[in-house]
């Protein structure tokens, strides 16, 4: 749900961490790293038989693991599970601790639960936990917001008709300041907050988790939404790399996937036209005339006259009134609004589509509209109407759950998004923009079963859809074991029910895929 905050995104390009990283990643490998974190587990075993705390300093304040029985009425009959709420512990290379990750874990009761496919499962940001994933899509328990899904204070919990457990076991992993997730020291976040350092400490998690739980031979995924879908194709190089482990799969979510189109890039001519099909699609949606034909005529108007005409000098005269015009009538924007800016649209959209109501669109959702409580401010300002008014509320409910039906109670705050880490982000811009094109090739092309599904919403103005489409355009086609999906709804496609739904349907054949 990541999720990456749009105003946050445009200030990490001029951020660069010049921390040295001293974390768990970089663990010695081989069998001492495996005796000595056997030797750690067996000590946390006994702690949390005790109910000692985790660790020293802010992860005394961390409680043991809690191990607890469910079970859910599916469709399908009813379905037990067991639930693990708790940390793993990073070590750097003096074999002094430097983190404790949070997880939680799902595992129904199978006759060859070694052999059932394990799902490995983050949010982006970079500042994201995993409670959108958790509560929003796959796991067992999800968050109602109110009669009209839109009111964050009225959410409340009820079993998921759509969980993925039916076909995969589920692993949530809490990076490094997000959740419950703690460096040891108040200075040792920074040495995860980077591409690589953060991939290896997910890496690393995942190891230990195969490894504590017997899961050698599943079948293992990698589910990340936002920065998640990016962090996905890192950590299963990492992975592979680093442990031994070779992925079956990943599903991204709304995900970044190309920097040079996420920060800045609808400024220029291939990048807003790859921004256009969704504001498209939004404004389909509000004339109730959404369809997959009249959507494809947007998305050819983009990649043709659109494109052409941006990359060109600003258009004049009647030629210009025309080109603006049609541009209005597939975005909705006011004509003066799209002339003003020669037809790039920027974060104009945010702002103007509904001006005369003093109404403000949220970046994640183009359909979705909310009071703008800066009515006067001739720039967009303030929170955003899905980000912060409505999906924060993810964190309140995950707490309580955690507490009352997973039996994790501490009293540490839990961090639902942590703003500070994005801008505190190394994105190891001396390797040029950010990219996971090359990471995908690589899975792709090593291991012929992988298989990658990238699923979009149709009107998220953060990670377009386009932008993706693009990126599996100029792939090779790989026996077609890369996918796209799209839904109806926006970045956060999952709070509609329907769209949820058929996402994870799509997720399910992807799992008997043989």
């Amino acid at each position: 749900m990541l999720t990456i905050c749009r105003s946050l995104l445009m200030v990490l390009i001029s951020v660069t961490i010049t921390c040295a990283v001293t974390c768990a990643v970089a663990q010695d490998r081989g069998s001492r790293d495996t005796d000595r974190n056997n030797s750690h587990d067996d000590a946390r075993q006994r702690a949390s038989e005790r109910h000692e705390p985790s660790g020293p300093g802010v992860l005394a304040l961390l409680p043991g693991d809690s191990v607890t029985e469910h079970s859910i009425d599916l469709p399908s009959g009813k379905l037990a599970y067991t639930a693990t709420a708790g940390t793993f512990a990073l070590y750097d290379q003096s074999g002094e601790r430097s983190a404790q990750i949070f997880y939680t874990a799902f595992v129904t009761k199978s006759a060859n639960a070694a052999a059932r496919p394990v799902t490995f499962v983050f949010n982006g940001g970079p500042g994201a936990a995993s409670a959108f994933l958790n509560l929003g899509v796959v796991g067992p328990r999800i968050a109602q917001f109110g009669p009209d899904g839109h009111d964050g204070s009225k959410v409340r919990l009820i079993d998921n008709p759509d969980t993925w457990l039916p076909f995969t076991d589920l692993v949530l992993i809490d990076p490094i300041g997000t959740g419950w997730s703690r460096a040891a020291k108040p200075d040792g976040a920074r040495g995860f907050w980077s591409v690589h350092s953060d991939a290896e400490s997910m890496a690393k998690v995942i190891a230990l988790y195969v490894a504590k739980n017997g899961r050698a031979s599943s079948p293992k995924f990698i589910l990340g939404e936002s920065y998640g879908g990016f962090r996905a194709a890192k950590v299963a190089r990492v992975l592979q790399s680093d442990q031994g482990i070779v992925a079956s799969g990943i599903l991204m979510l709304s995900p970044t996937l190309e920097g040079a189109f996420q920060f800045g890039g609808d400024r220029f001519a291939l990048g807003a036209a790859l921004q256009l099909p969704s504001l498209a699609a939004a404004e389909l949606e509000r004339k109730g005339a959404f369809s997959k034909e009249a959507l494809t005529e947007a998305e050819h108007f983009a990649l043709t006259d659109y494109l052409t005409t941006l990359a060109g000098p600003p258009p004049q005269g009647d030629a210009a009134k025309n080109f603006y015009a049609r541009v209005a009538k597939f975005t909705g924007l006011p004509f003066d609004a799209i002339a003003q800016s020669n037809g790039f649209i920027h974060d104009a959209y945010v702002k103007n589509l509904e001006a005369g109501s003093h109404k403000i669109v949220s970046h994640y959702d183009a359909t979705f509209v909310s009071d703008d409580p800066y009515p006067t401010s001739p720039v967009p300002r303030g929170p955003d109407p899905i980000l912060d008014g409505l999906v924060r509320a993810y964190g309140g409910a995950f707490v309580g759950y955690a507490r009352d039906e997973l039996g994790f109670k501490t009293e540490m705050s839990y961090i639902l998004l942590a703003g500070d880490i994005s801008g505190k982000w190394d994105w190891e811009q001396g390797h040029g923009q950010p990219s996971v094109a090359d990471d995908l090739r690589v899975l792709l092309a090593l291991t012929p079963s992988f298989r990658l599904v990238i699923a979009h919403g149709y009107s998220d103005m953060v990670t377009p859809y386009a932008v993706s489409r693009y990126v599996l355009d100029h792939l090779p086609p790989f026996e077609g074991r890369a996918a796209m999906k799209l839904y109806r709804g926006g970045h956060m496609f999952y709070l509609d029910p329907s769209s949820r739904k058929a996402f994870a349907a799509d997720a399910r054949a992807l799992y008997q895929a043989p």
